[in-house]
């Protein structure tokens, strides 16, 4: 899922905002630092009083608050490039009547593609059974792993990843760590991890 660069909304600006405008960037950097990463987001009693005080719309700043919390959704993303191969990997494990499979890896020269398969049995599936959870992928510090969009259906998911830089072609030994979260911003584990041996 490639992201779109961002446009300018208009070409105006009052440059009197400028020096404004970098002390907001000064203390957001300020702000996370001293969050070590774990921002959370401010209560609604904190948001109204906010508001009330400096003339804001309470959903104004629940918004503002809550696009802090997704600063890695906008980190710069490697888009694989330079197709290589497909190497095979046919390794499962299954957990609670759900078979979690990885078939193979897909090799560009800058980045590697992997998906991950959830499959169970979907025959008593109500139709909002198909939310699921977020998959978090680990190879080691060494390797940037994100999600890269997935689908489903009855009894099947598919979650894309893209690992940079590239795993080696043999990748025999590497321990791929799988970490389910109920949110998007992988802070409520599920309890459901384990490990692929590759």
């Amino acid at each position: 899922m490639k992201q779109s660069p961002f446009e300018r909304p208009t070409n105006h600006y009052d440059e009197q905002l400028y020096l404004i405008d970098e002390q907001i960037c000064a203390l957001l950097k300020q702000r996370k630092d001293h969050s070590k990463d774990n921002l959370g987001f401010p209560s609604e009693d904190a948001i109204s009083q906010w508001a009330t005080k400096y003339g804001l719309y309470e959903d104004y700043l629940s918004s503002f608050f809550g696009t802090l919390r997704m600063e890695e959704f906008f980190r710069p993303r490697v888009e694989p490039t330079g197709f290589r191969k497909h190497i095979p990997v046919l390794k499962s494990v299954e957990i609670d009547e759900r078979l979690y499979s990885i078939t193979f890896i897909r090799q560009y020269e800058n980045a590697s593609v992997i998906n991950l398969n959830v499959d169970w049995d979907g025959i008593n599936d109500s139709p909002h059974m198909h939310e699921q959870g977020d998959f978090e992928l680990y190879f080691g510090e060494q390797y940037d792993c994100r999600q890269n969009g997935g689908s489903g259906s009855t009894g099947y998911f598919k979650y894309d990843y893209i690992v940079s830089p590239p795993l080696p072609d043999d990748f025999s030994g590497l321990e791929l760590v799988v970490k389910e979260y109920s949110d998007h911003f992988m802070e409520k584990p599920t309890g459901i991890e384990f490990v692929i041996h590759l």
